[in-house]
């Protein structure tokens, strides 16, 4: 386990397990979340850069390691031609963190060193941005050093903020406590163990308004729960009245997702399965047992005995304080061509981008493509052809052996892949896409996605 944990997390563990209900620990772990997405910004110098490149990417998790590798796979770049800026040491595949905390995934093995990862064409300069200057094709680090470049790729994905919901990161610090997140390696381990124990009570599993990662990843949590109380006798959809457990969803949204098809089918079991349903309910503070609720204008208060919190996410200061964010703060680029609207150089994909898409690893394997050959386009005179259409797909589990994998397109259009190849409405939850989330995915993730080599619904890239 320790070896996947960033440093400052892992001195938050080590801490954790000579004394968990110390002080001293509790203040460790909170230092470990408060600072999860802390960032420096300061004004770009007008200098020299230190090192230059022709391609420059921010980010090595999903989008910056597919993009890196599809753009060297093109035979138009040689060593130290690609850049990737990235203070991480390990490699996460975050799609997996639903599973683990489902008790179907050990985390460790969905952790990566990262540059072991790296074709070792591409440079790796292992610290985190301080500021972009667009206008200089500079990029400063955190150490003071600039890097140059000719195009850059902006993917860092999006920030976890943890306090921006009062309390939480206390109660994600107290290991007794039975409030868990599957949003964080550090985290998502916590889920199971938590989920296994609780035998009575309300439980209340929550979806934030705003921008998340994979929409659905907060119900996929609860289906996964219902299921495994079903299995152990504390749960009875039938007749929730005599059941030991209640189990309510609170979401910010006004509907159970974004795309009215799917949204309906969800409803539909959301109803079946007895699981109360709190609409516009924006979790904005977990105090003790208690969780209370931005509703409209005002505030309501809901006692639990388990809670499964999605935090707060949104883009990185460094954008957000730079000439490439549009007003919410993402990269500000064109949804189809995937380049900046102002900065011809700049471009962006993933969780960071601008693009009205759900953010999913999924949408990445349809937009790298587009990004890859509109930028080797541009570099070589041209215009760029190449447009995405707001691809994505999310594998909704719910239950232990199904998934329904609702795939689609800007608008929330549906955009089916098993629907087009043999006429199946993916409507209903099925088994085969239960192991296409569960084995095929990360299995195809880990040995062609972030090697460059895979592209979705269109298969494998030569």
């Amino acid at each position: 386990m320790a070896r996947c944990l960033p440093p400052s997390a892992l001195a938050a563990l080590r801490s954790a397990s000579r004394s968990a209900s110390s002080s001293r620990t509790r203040t460790s772990l909170l230092r470990t979340f408060a600072t999860a997405t802390a960032t420096t910004t300061t004004t770009p110098p007008v200098a020299t850069p230190s090192h230059s490149h022709k391609v420059v990417l921010i980010g090595g998790g999903t989008a910056g390691m597919t993009i890196a590798h599809q753009l060297l796979l093109t035979g138009k770049f040689t060593q130290d031609d690609l850049a990737i800026i990235d203070p991480s040491e390990h490699h996460h595949y975050q799609p997996g963190w639903t599973l683990v905390g489902g008790g179907l995934k050990r985390r460790e093995d969905l952790c990566h060193h990262l540059p072991s990862l790296l074709d070792p064409k591409l440079k790796l300069y292992p610290a985190s941005v301080s500021s972009l200057s667009p206008s200089n094709n500079s990029v400063t680090l955190s150490n003071g050093s600039t890097v140059g470049y000719e195009h850059l790729v902006v993917a860092p994905g999006i920030s976890i903020n943890y306090g921006a919901i009062k309390g939480l990161p206390e109660a994600l610090a107290d290991r007794e406590s039975s409030v868990s997140t599957i949003y964080g390696y550090e985290t998502c381990g916590k889920v199971f163990s938590t989920l296994e124990r609780f035998q009575k009570g309300q439980a209340i599993f929550t979806q934030p308004a705003g921008v998340v990662k994979c929409a659905g990843a907060p119900q996929k949590a609860m289906w996964l729960a219902l299921d495994l109380w079903r299995r152990q006798g504390v749960y009875n959809p039938a007749d929730v009245k005599a059941s030991p457990v209640k189990i309510a969803f609170a979401t910010g949204l006004p509907v159970m997702f974004g795309v009215p098809k799917y949204s309906a089918k969800l409803e539909e079991l959301r109803k079946e399965r007895g699981v109360e349903g709190l609409f516009g309910h924006d979790l904005v503070e977990v105090n003790g047992d208690k969780a209370v609720f931005k509703v409209g204008e005002g505030t309501v208060e809901k006692r639990f005995d388990l809670l499964h919190v999605v935090p707060k996410m949104g883009p990185h200061g460094f954008i957000k304080e730079s000439e490439v964010a549009d007003t919410a703060g993402f990269v500000d680029v064109d949804q189809g061509t995937t380049r900046h609207k102002k900065f011809g150089n700049v471009w962006s994909a993933g969780d960071a981008s601008s693009l009205p898409t759900s953010k999913t690893a999924a949408a990445i394997t349809a937009q790298a493509p587009v990004l890859v050959r509109n930028l080797v386009d541009v570099m070589e005179g041209k215009e760029p052809q190449a447009v995405y259409d707001g691809y994505t797909s999310c594998p909704l589990t719910t239950e232990y052996g199904k998934v329904l994998l609702a795939e689609f397109t800007y608008g929330g259009v549906p955009k089916e892949t098993f629907g087009d190849w043999f006429g199946i409405d993916q409507i209903e939850p099925r088994r085969a896409f239960y192991h296409l989330k569960k084995d095929f995915f990360p299995w195809v993730y880990a040995n062609y996605m972030v090697k460059g080599a895979w592209g979705g619904p269109k298969g494998w890239i030569n």
